[in-house]
């Protein structure tokens, strides 16, 4: 396999998670009767451009289907996310009803519901038909389509170019992300502005967070190797902010080259930090593999002795990453009996590959467990303030990542 941006030759393994079903392919009753169709979970490094990707598998069509179930607005956290961004960038870009607003992979309209309640025109452009018709019930006029190069011209001819796009994690998530890049340099309007979120690599290698690698993820992204793809595409970093959400995020303000803006002093600030921590030598991924075991084999060990202990152990959030890392440590519902979840879209599936039932948080309360297993670690302090009636009952929340945590009451 060669590099997904530079061509260059893989030959720098990252990390293998083995074989596992797409992270957000939950199964309902009747599919239990049926397979899975699982896809080897390797990751590698480019030498050149320090591209983390996974090797190349699953298609983005076998992954994001129109059944695709993440809803954005099911976290109370993120929608406050998207409202400030959206308050701050309209006046820092002094939008307008005269500006178009691109969002690329809109979901339910979590973010660009704030731009129709401020009068700013705006296009989403989400290929999965469940959350984009979650989005149009909200006004947000949606095109049910892929993203890349031709989509962006095919709308710059229609004269829709745009004076701020935008993409919320999803710049992980396309396996061409050259052609993606050129399509945000095709529609982007003279002036305009692109704003991209996504986790930061130097985070998930500092926190051990390898559950954040699943199929959907086809790139991990630095500060270096996105303005690498940018500068190949007529684009421009000019500015970047360091967020806190899933566990440690970038933002990245983005331009044409000519754009007249200069670039901030966060900019170098933030390249010169990236290369003092390794993330462009080799030996900075050499034993990630071993962190990633330690944490699985921790995880396993405290199930089973809880399990011998006669004590109950329930899951809560039955996210991606929370797939990633049952699946990883062949974790059955014979250790961890349910997960529950407040997105109605998942309850009364089951979690891939481990087939483990998903139910409503309501069912925590009837089980009473001993532990609960909190699988989105980044979000854990909104569902330990949203389940803390279960914590004054007196069950015990649990989290495995970057090292198994147990918080009592």
């Amino acid at each position: 396999m060669n590099c997904r941006h530079c061509g260059t030759p893989l030959t720098h393994p990252f990390l293998d998670l083995g074989s596992a079903p797409p992270s957000n392919a939950y199964l309902s009753a009747d599919d239990l009767n049926h397979p899975e169709l699982h896809y080897p979970l390797k990751v590698k490094v480019c030498g050149r451009c320090w591209l983390v990707q996974t090797e190349d598998y699953a298609q983005a069509d076998e992954l994001f289907r129109p059944d695709y179930a993440y809803f954005s607005s099911t976290s109370s956290g993120w929608l406050r996310h998207a409202a400030q961004y959206a308050e701050d960038i309209i006046a820092r870009l002094k939008l307008s009803k005269d500006s178009l607003v691109i969002e690329v992979a809109c979901n339910d309209g979590y973010l660009l519901r704030n731009f129709v309640a401020a009068d700013i025109p705006c296009l989403g452009i989400e290929p999965t038909a469940g959350t984009a018709s979650a989005a149009e019930q909200l006004g947000i006029p949606v095109l049910r389509e892929f993203f890349g190069e031709q989509l962006g011209t095919r709308l710059t001819t229609q004269g829709k170019q745009a004076d701020l796009i935008i993409g919320n994690n999803v710049y992980a998530h396309v396996p061409d992300i050259n052609d993606f890049t050129r399509g945000l340099k095709a529609v982007l309007k003279p002036g305009g502005t692109i704003t991209l979120e996504f986790p930061h690599l130097m985070r998930l290698l500092d926190q051990n967070q390898f559950d954040t690698i699943y199929h959907e993820h086809f790139s991990y992204l630095s500060l270096y190797t996105v303005s690498r793809i940018f500068q190949t595409a007529g684009l421009r970093i000019w500015h970047v902010e360091q967020l806190a959400t899933h566990g440690g995020s970038l933002r990245i303000f983005g331009c044409h080259s000519n754009d007249r803006r200069e670039n901030t002093s966060a900019v170098e600030e933030l390249l010169a930090e990236e290369i003092q921590y390794g993330l462009q030598s080799i030996n900075t991924y050499q034993g990630f593999q071993t962190r990633a075991d330690r944490v699985k084999n921790d995880l396993l060990a405290f199930l089973i002795e809880q399990k011998k202990a006669g004590k109950k152990v329930a899951g809560y959030g039955a996210a991606a990453k929370g797939n990633t890392l049952l699946n990883y440590a062949g974790v059955k519902p014979d250790l961890l009996p349910f997960v529950s979840d407040a997105a109605i879209s998942k309850q009364g599936k089951f979690m891939p590959g481990s087939r483990i039932p998903i139910l409503a948080p309501s069912a925590l309360a009837e089980y009473t467990p001993d532990y609960v297993l909190i699988l989105p670690w980044n979000i854990r302090l909104e569902i330990m303030g949203q389940l803390s009636s279960v914590h004054q009952l007196g069950s015990a929340f649990v989290t495995a990542i970057p090292e198994l945590t147990v918080i009592r009451a």
